[in-house]
């Protein structure tokens, strides 16, 4: 006898709208399409949205580093001090950082997602960083606010959720397993595939690479619906992502401009240079007026006023992530910056309401309340498991 339900939600990172209305994906399954608001930040603001429901000033997660020496976990690391000696020529490359990250989490004990990018080791005793406990796990959020795995955990609920360590066809093998298993009955299913994302990285949205990688997306999804078909009567899917990607097609050196500037950091500012954007936070008087009377004269980019924080849910209570953030316009890439010192084809984090960073949702099934906005994903979710959970009850 076939098992009664179960709603496969699946998490296809940087798959935004004009990727998916422009090829060919799962047409004949997803009987619904849309574009979906993204949140302002990068995946590290959008994933716990998605899990919580919540925007980032009230979730606690926007960027990975916050300046505050005065918690810093890096400040009396004797491995950090030691990397301080290293010739920068060595120190800067992806190799060894990527070392270097994760020494440093195993040292700290971190759970969450953990890299120290490009940030230069004498900077790091200036910062926290913001992602110490793993999202899915529970108590995973900044705020300790409960997210939908939490949700389905109250409830009892048997469901799946992939490793987001692990690889797009080892997660897929895991629950098709799952799925099988007859002494389970999973009702929620949570699929993560990242991939796509460091493929736009790398090619940007117009190479064959992404419309090979859709494609791939599309016969693996068929595959795990014909799977779970055989075990299920009734198979319920949605497909979402958490931001698009934006081609690049200039890089600013933002950081020379603001260093040239007669201040000092960690004295009279200090600032964070992510991919998109430029935070600030200012420590003595006058270092406002120099590093806005610089940068506004600029063509490359803008400061964000408090009335697009707000709207844009970025507006923390106590500028935990910046007194001021800079902009750059889409398209534009910070170079270098604390992420990176080479130029990607593709990246995301500007402005929401421009084209390109907008999200995408679809289902199989007929909508009642279409999502708007990443955080309207929650309770698409929490539907579902509801669902599963009335069924269960009825029989």
């Amino acid at each position: 006898m076939k098992k009664q339900t179960v709603s496969l939600c699946v998490f296809i990172d940087a798959f935004g709208w004009d990727l998916m209305k422009t090829h060919p994906f799962l047409d004949d399954e997803l009987r619904h399409k849309q574009p979906l608001d993204t949140i302002f930040g990068y995946s590290s603001t959008c994933d716990p949205t998605i899990l919580s429901g919540l925007l980032p000033r009230d979730h606690g997660h926007f960027s990975f580093y916050a300046y505050d020496p005065k918690n810093s976990p890096f400040r009396h690391s004797l491995f950090i001090q030691l990397m301080r000696l290293v010739p920068t020529a060595l120190s800067s490359r992806n190799r060894v950082r990527n070392i270097a990250s994760r020494i440093i989490r195993r040292q700290l004990g971190y759970t969450g997602y953990f890299n120290i990018y490009n940030m230069p080791f004498k900077l790091l005793p200036y910062f926290d960083y913001t992602e110490k406990r793993d999202l899915y796990l529970t108590g995973g959020m900044n705020s300790g606010s409960p997210t939908i795995m939490d949700y389905a955990r109250d409830h009892a609920v048997d469901f799946f959720l992939s490793d987001w360590r692990s690889p797009e066809l080892e997660n897929l093998g895991r629950l098709k397993t799952a799925l099988q298993d007859p002494q389970r009955n999973v009702t929620f299913a949570y699929l993560y595939m990242a991939s796509m994302d460091a493929i736009l990285h790398q090619y940007g949205t117009v190479a064959q690479q992404v419309t090979e990688k859709i494609a791939w997306y599309d016969r693996q999804l068929r595959e795990l619906l014909a799977l779970a078909r055989s075990e299920y009567e009734t198979v319920r899917l949605h497909v979402f992502s958490d931001h698009g990607m934006t081609d690049i097609d200039r890089t600013f050196d933002l950081m020379s401009i603001v260093e040239q500037l007669p201040l000092r950091f960690g004295i009279d500012y200090a600032a964070v240079y992510d991919s998109t954007m430029a935070r600030f936070w200012f420590l003595r008087d006058g270092a406002e007026h120099k590093i806005t009377e610089a940068l506004g004269k600029l063509d490359c980019g803008a400061f964000m006023d408090s009335r697009k924080k707000h709207e844009w849910g970025v507006d923390f209570p106590d500028n935990r992530y910046g007194d001021t953030f800079f902009l750059l316009n889409p398209g534009t890439l910070l170079i270098p910056s604390h992420m990176g010192q080479r130029p990607l084809k593709g990246m995301h984090g500007y402005a929401i309401d421009h084209h390109a960073s907008v999200a995408a949702y679809a289902t199989s099934e007929a909508m009642v309340q279409e999502p708007k906005r990443l955080d309207d994903l929650y309770r698409i979710m929490k539907g579902e498991i509801d669902r599963c959970l009335l069924n269960k009850q009825s029989q």
